[in-house]
């Protein structure tokens, strides 16, 4: 803690409060405080209109995970409740430092960490906050199996989907319950092409949000992408779309739709339940075979 603090609250009398700052993964930052006007550090206005609130913050020694909990009233010039149901909110950073109010230089990070299960009951709504010491409850490590372990794209996998012939932005011209797609054609794109994809809506209310293609098929008249689950906000004509090509895990779809078989992160050639259960015989041939 700065020297200058320590002895602010060392003095008896103190003008502290607390100031919260929520950052989603889309970049759209929050501020929020408990004192009686807005202050302002870092580039971030902290609001005092907004009726947020902090129980109290249980830290301790080690790996035992920090935690604490923020309340507040649903608001359309704060959090809103359509953020919460689009699930914009989910995973978002949480800063709360104790500020002096009087001297806004004079601070302390308390907490730093993540937004974790938000409860929504009266208008209002309770978040839990996870410290930083939860991502390490998170299983690590390799899985040995044929299917490919990587996400398309990212870092293991190093694919670019931004390469001609594996992605698309398209309007959209036809949607049924924020799930279902439509559009009279995709040229040069075979049916099936974006099964296992991602779609994603760039501009309307649903901008920024996405979900996984269950199905990609050529319908009568129509090419129908649907989803797994539907958008979490309202998609209608007009809004501007992205397609992604899907993957399916597997060593030839990688090797042949993709041409990135050296970054296949799957073990195809671990041995099936039928290798691992023979047993030794006296006649005939039990070389094993080959596993291609």
């Amino acid at each position: 803690m700065e020297a200058g603090f320590q002895a602010h609250l060392a003095g008896g009398v103190t003008t502290v409060c607390r100031c919260w700052a929520v950052t989603r993964r889309d970049g759209v930052e929050y501020g929020f405080t408990d004192h009686d006007r807005a202050l302002s550090f870092e580039g971030i206005t902290f609001k005092a209109d907004t009726g947020l609130t902090a129980k109290a913050l249980q830290q301790g020694t080690g790996l035992a995970v920090d935690n604490t909990e923020a309340m507040g009233v649903l608001s359309d010039v704060s959090i809103r409740e359509a953020d919460i149901d689009s699930g914009r909110l989910d995973g978002a950073e949480v800063r709360a430092w104790l500020v002096n109010w009087a001297d806004v230089g004079q601070r302390h990070l308390q907490f730093r960490g993540a937004l974790g299960e938000i409860r929504r009951a009266g208008g209002a709504f309770h978040a839990e906050l996870r410290g930083l010491t939860e991502m390490l409850n998170r299983p690590l490590g390799r899985v040995y199996q044929k299917p490919c372990t990587a996400v398309l794209g990212d870092a293991s996998c190093r694919f670019d989907l931004s390469a001609p012939g594996y992605s698309v932005t398209v309007v959209c011209e036809g949607v049924e319950a924020a799930r279902i797609f439509r559009w009279p054609a995709l040229d040069g794109f075979e049916p099936g092409w974006f099964t296992r994809g991602r779609l994603q809506v760039l501009t309307g209310a649903a901008s920024g949000l996405s979900g996984v293609v269950k199905g990609d098929r050529a319908v009568p008249g129509f090419r129908e992408v649907e989803l797994w689950e539907p958008v979490r906000a309202a998609v209608v004509p007009g809004d501007m779309i992205r397609l992604e090509a899907g993957c399916d895990k597997r060593m030839e779809t990688c090797r042949l739709k993709f041409l990135n078989f050296i970054n296949f992160q799957g073990f195809p050639d671990i041995p099936g339940e039928d290798w691992v259960m023979a047993v030794p015989r006296r006649t005939g041939a039990n070389t094993g075979g080959s596993l291609r």
